[in-house]
């Protein structure tokens, strides 16, 4: 019983969309069509995408690139600079909850060394909004946004039509956030000096490859079995432990979504009734749904019911932002942040969510003059 308390604690948006896939089978029986609900596309992507992201990572890769950056640093306002611009600019290739994991303890770690607590935890915020929103630019930054090209078979141009206005005003509001971190000298902070050595760069090599199929099977270049078949063989030869390192909660939180969407698409009342709420309030509908269930469920689980998914993926992009479950990346850092011994949990939330909320209605308003 407390194995099972612990998991539901831990992935409670797996276990969420588990129990409607259940609850839905009562509705509609499992049969032959069930086998169609997922985009298998998807799925396999991700996994691909989680691997070779591990695998790059496991090398030192985005370290030695922070610890590059940090060199030049000389005051705290700069520190804080180089840190969020570097989650914004590498979420949109790493994603935004590797982003997070990657830089969140590497900069709790570098504020304390240079006893700044208050500093540390306004920068950890806004890497956590940067790291959010920077992934939106790209369609591989975030598992919504890879999910929602695929299946809307958007072109690049529509695409970023519907991302790149916030992201360029993103970067403009985070410029000015940073504006108010009150400066100083950083005085003698010491970063350990990070390479990538000679014997990682063979493995460093496969991985990019990697990379560059999936990214090929993203843009429907090439075929998603090949690519994914391709990964898990290459893996098997070179470096089968980050197997266990891939989330395969996520990847089941889709699947169960799949099946739940797939079964209420087939209760005429509910199609029709979901269908009409949405129609003409995608984005809003995403903004709102996001926060209750996180916008990669809330992306998946709309997508069924309107076919306005260009809005839809405006509306769950800037919908990560506001309550801390909004995006699930988001608990990462919390995580971190309340997991360092001195640190004020409540007084975090409060930052966040101020700084959340001033976001997403700046850039609700913006999106609001350009959609309509």
């Amino acid at each position: 019983m407390v194995k099972i308390q612990h998991f539901i604690k831990k992935e409670p948006v797996c276990c969420i969309a588990m129990l409607l896939a259940i609850l839905s089978a009562w509705f509609v029986h499992p049969d032959q069509a069930y086998l169609a609900y997922p985009d298998y596309r998807t799925i396999a992507l991700l996994f691909c995408l989680m691997i070779i992201i591990e695998g790059l990572s496991s090398l030192g890769l985005f370290s030695a690139l922070a610890s590059s950056l940090l060199k030049k640093t000389k005051s705290i306002r700069g520190l804080a600079c180089t840190m969020v611009l570097l989650c914004f600019f590498s979420s949109m290739i790493i994603t935004n909850d590797v982003t997070l994991i990657t830089f969140a303890p590497f900069t709790i770690l570098l504020f304390r060394i240079v006893h700044k607590p208050d500093a540390m935890l306004k920068v950890l915020v806004l890497e956590t909004i940067a790291a959010n929103l920077g992934s939106m630019a790209t369609p591989i930054g975030n598992p919504q946004n890879l999910y929602l090209y695929s299946v809307a078979d958007f072109s690049m141009q529509e695409f970023l039509k519907a991302t790149l206005p916030y992201t360029i005003l993103s970067l403009f509001l985070l410029i000015l956030s940073l504006a108010t971190i009150k400066n100083g000298h950083l005085g003698d902070l010491v970063v350990e000096k990070k390479a990538i050595t000679k014997s990682a760069m063979p493995k460093m090599s496969i991985y990019l490859i990697l990379l560059i199929l999936a990214l090929l099977v993203v843009f429907h270049v090439l075929p998603y079995t090949v690519v994914f078949f391709i990964t898990v063989a290459v893996i098997l030869l070179v470096e089968r432990r980050l197997f266990k390192n891939v989330d395969y909660f996520l990847l089941l939180t889709f699947l169960f979504f799949f099946l739940f969407i797939g079964n209420m698409k087939r209760i005429p009342f509910i199609n029709e009734l979901l269908s009409s709420l949405l129609e003409g309030h995608a984005l809003i509908g995403g903004v709102l749904m996001s926060q209750i269930i996180s916008n990669v469920p809330a992306a998946i689980l709309l997508s069924g019911f309107t076919n306005d998914l260009s809005s839809l993926l405006t509306g769950v992009n800037l919908g990560g932002l506001g309550t801390l479950i909004a995006s699930l990346a988001s608990l990462i850092t919390f995580k971190f942040y309340a997991n360092t011994e001195g640190t004020k949990k409540g007084q975090f939330l409060k930052v966040f969510t101020l700084y959340n909320v001033i976001f997403l209605l700046i850039l609700l308003t913006a999106a609001f003059f350009l959609i309509h």
